[in-house]
């Protein structure tokens, strides 16, 4: 027997609106994870990264081994980073998350430490002349002016962890990467495709709000433009 020719699951075609209505709740957790891992994992590497920055950037000694681990780090292979970090979490979603936020700090350490080591100096004694202290002149004058190069690696390591959750599908916590996976065994082309489509789509999104938060952060840089 031949399929349907309305029916494009029958026949397994790259382009199926039938895949889409029938799966729309299955499309809908997996991408919602995808999302709930970045986000844990960019948050997570920001917060260490940006310490990790003001030490390299307070102590220049600090500069090399930080720059240097961090580097180091990200050559790891992805399946070989969750071998390693298997006996700490598990078969997890912690065991991704982990592994997601070392490869995010490579980018977002360099960029920050770039944006503070870009900040000049005489904007540094200018507001220290202005009475300015340590953690007043981080927070109010450093921090803003760096923005523009931390945001930069904040991108960068948002949309590279967007494509790495994908390779959480090796112990069940990958997303829509479950799904390309189980669909590349199955070649099962409409889920696999979709599936892939819809991780584009998070990156692309995710990188524009970023981008539209950084301007909305950062209305100097537009006046100079």
């Amino acid at each position: 027997m031949t399929a349907p020719p309305d029916d494009c699951l029958a026949r397994n075609e790259w382009i199926c609106g039938a895949y889409l209505s029938s799966r729309r709740e299955i499309l809908w957790d997996a991408a919602l994870q995808h999302v709930q891992l970045t986000v844990l994992a960019v948050l997570i590497g920001l917060a260490l990264a940006v310490p990790l920055a003001l030490a390299a950037r307070r102590w220049r000694w600090a500069a090399g081994p930080v720059l240097g681990l961090t580097t180091v780090l990200y050559t790891i292979p992805s399946l070989a980073m969750f071998s390693l970090l298997l006996p700490l979490y598990g078969l997890s979603a912690a065991l991704v998350v982990a592994g997601l936020v070392l490869y995010s700090l490579t980018l977002l350490v360099r960029n920050i430490l770039a944006g503070l080591r870009a900040v000049p100096e005489e904007t540094r004694q200018a507001a220290r002349g202005m009475g300015y202290g340590p953690l007043r002149l981080l927070l109010a004058v450093e921090l803003p002016l760096a923005l523009p190069a931390a945001m930069a690696g904040l991108r960068i390591a948002t949309v590279s962890a967007v494509s790495l959750v994908t390779v959480g599908a090796i112990v069940g916590y990958g997303g829509l990467g479950n799904l390309i996976y189980s669909g590349m065994n199955t070649y099962f082309k409409a889920q696999v495709l979709t599936a892939s489509v819809l991780c584009v789509v998070i990156a692309v999104a995710a990188d524009l709000l970023l981008l539209g938060a950084q301007r909305l952060l950062t209305p100097w840089t537009r006046r100079r433009a």
